[in-house]
């Protein structure tokens, strides 16, 4: 009976496989109009005199009236940096244009009426809680929040925020901004809805971003999501046996799925665990449902929890 059963998964595998590569063929096919407006560059390189026309083609961007504040932010050695920063890690983007246009490609393919946003960069001052911006049919990447974990910019910022301000993160975090348009649930209440709601922008990556490592898809370093799937089973067990799931605590939330220096566990591993790690289980239940129910992307991201949660079938590896 286990030779049968293996043959049958192995059969499972091989089929889901052979489907993934034939919707990612037709997914090649589809034609996105794109291409990355450099408005960083644009503005490193003008004089105040070319303002003006400037503002005219990016209203957006400028405030009305360019003031003598602005000017002077402008002429700044600091402002100079930035650009000079920008271009030095960013000349060729290229590369990130043809990801987005592979990302782009994908969604529409899951969803025939999404249109293709307006794309730009700037290299503005460092936000580390809003790392890009997605309004409307509007995308504006601010590169200065990519330069890399260690720039001298990110000193005063908490280093677990600074370990996902890279270049490698730039798509993971556009593919998550659109994760959150699609994502839908009648309720957050309960520890399970969070994990599950957090599983879901991640599962988004899955299919959107195959070709991404699943630690950039969760801003992972590869020991910690060594460590996350080592003591799955572990901190699986911790959740039930608290009875944390069904919990409507929101002191769960900063202690498993908010960014922090490590999850909290109140236990000695504290330290040594990866931040959270309610994310990385809620993305474990929400694979498993797909692969049980085959369900297509788009519905799972408008599935219930407690129906994802009880049609996964979860079980942590041990």
């Amino acid at each position: 009976m286990k030779y049968i059963h293996l043959l049958f998964m192995v059969a499972i595998f091989l089929v889901s496989c052979d489907d993934a590569q034939k919707a990612e063929k037709e997914i090649s096919k589809i034609d996105v109009n794109l291409q990355v407006e450099r408005f960083d560059v644009l503005l490193a390189n003008a004089k105040l005199s070319n303002i003006p026309s400037i503002q005219k083609d990016f209203p957006f961007l400028f405030p009305k009236e360019i003031d003598s504040s602005w000017i002077e932010r402008f002429n700044s050695p600091l402002q100079k940096q930035i650009f000079e920063e920008a271009q030095e890690k960013f000349n060729d983007f290229s590369g990130y244009e043809e990801d987005i246009r592979h990302l782009f490609q994908h969604i529409k393919y899951y969803d025939k009426a999404f249109k293709i946003p307006q794309v730009i960069t700037a290299a503005d001052y460092v936000d580390y809680r809003n790392k890009l911006v997605l309004e409307a049919d509007l995308l504006i990447i601010n590169l200065i929040n990519y330069l890399g974990d260690n720039h001298e910019f990110y000193q005063n910022i908490p280093r677990y925020f600074a370990e996902n301000m890279k270049p490698s993160q730039i798509i993971p975090d556009v593919a998550e901004s659109y994760a959150k348009r699609f994502v839908y649930q009648n309720q957050r209440k309960t520890f399970l809805d969070e994990i599950i709601y957090y599983g879901k922008l991640l599962y988004f990556k899955d299919v959107m971003i195959p070709e991404y490592s699943d630690e950039d898809k969760i801003g992972y370093s590869t020991e910690d999501l060594k460590w996350a799937k080592e003591n799955e089973a572990q901190i699986w067990s911790y959740f039930v046996e608290k009875e944390l799931l069904f919990s409507t605590d929101n002191k769960l939330l900063s202690r498993f799925t908010v960014p922090a220096p490590f999850s909290k566990f109140y236990l000695e591993l504290d330290n040594e665990s990866p931040p959270r790690l309610g994310q990385y289980i809620g993305w474990l239940i929400v694979r498993a449902y797909a692969e049980r129910t085959n369900a297509d992307v788009m519905t799972i991201m408008t599935t219930e929890s407690d129906e994802i949660f009880n049609k996964s079938k979860y079980k942590p590896k041990r």
